[in-house]
């Protein structure tokens, strides 16, 4: 990564809808930042994700990376760079271990990496307390399987994410089961994790939010708000508006 990642006026529908999900949208993420994406449920956060990692591509516009339009790159050099961990992550029925490799198949054997990567998400101190470790059989398929809680599941798929050293790391809300401390905890540490890389976020949680380097406020499909968290609440906008909103209900 040299010249980080450009959206020029992107637009998109998805097939078989009239209402588009993203409306000339422009932005840019550089090198060592780390971005927010906030909005209502169907404001267009995620569709961002998808058109980035190229599950769909734009129907107008750009999505540069390095200067060059993504889809000049090949999906499996594309896909190499990006480590992408969705809300509706899958729960394999494998060891722990194996859980966390798929991250990164070809390393799926190595466990110094595997261990490595679970101690970043946080997963290492919930497989330590299994009665096998990283052996140990995941879910209730089988008779010796280990059943893990919402959170520790979460734990774990964000493990694979960590298991590429992708140069971009992209979280659509895959800390949704996690408390507000633990989910806090694992994006402070991101930050630390992704120096000299870029860092793509979504959460509805504001404590979370304001550790991003810029936030992004997606409003049907457009971004009303760019800027950090100071500057938007300084603005008074509906950044401001949604964050006094949500702490009002800790006070």
């Amino acid at each position: 990564m040299r010249s980080g990642i450009e959206f020029r006026h992107v637009s998109f529908t998805y097939p078989g809808k009239s209402a588009p999900a993203l409306q000339d949208v422009s932005f840019t993420i550089h090198l060592d930042e780390t971005v927010a994406l906030v909005g209502q449920n169907g404001a267009g956060k995620t569709t961002i994700v998808k058109l980035l990692t190229r599950l769909y591509d734009p129907d107008e516009g750009q999505i540069l990376l390095n200067g060059r339009d993504i889809r000049e790159y090949q999906l499996a050099s594309l896909h190499s760079a990006i480590g992408v961990i969705f809300q509706d992550f899958v729960h394999y029925f494998f060891s722990a271990g194996e859980n966390i490799g798929v991250g990164r198949l070809a390393e799926i054997e190595n466990r110094p990496l595997i261990e490595g990567a679970a101690a970043k998400s946080g997963a290492d101190a919930v497989i330590t307390q299994l009665p096998h470790g990283y052996d140990t059989t995941l879910g209730r398929w089988f008779d010796e399987g280990s059943q893990l809680s919402g959170g520790e599941w979460q734990k774990v798929a964000l493990a694979r994410a960590f298991m590429r050293d992708a140069e971009v790391l992209i979280l659509d809300e895959p800390t949704a089961s996690l408390d507000a401390r633990a989910e806090y905890e694992i994006f402070a540490h991101m930050q630390r994790l992704t120096e000299g890389k870029m860092a793509l976020f979504i959460s509805h949680r504001f404590s979370t939010v304001r550790l991003a380097d810029r936030i992004l406020v997606l409003e049907d499909g457009r971004i009303k708000e760019d800027g950090t968290h100071e500057a938007l609440l300084a603005q008074g906008g509906t950044h401001a508006e949604l964050f006094h909103l949500q702490a009002a209900a800790y006070r």
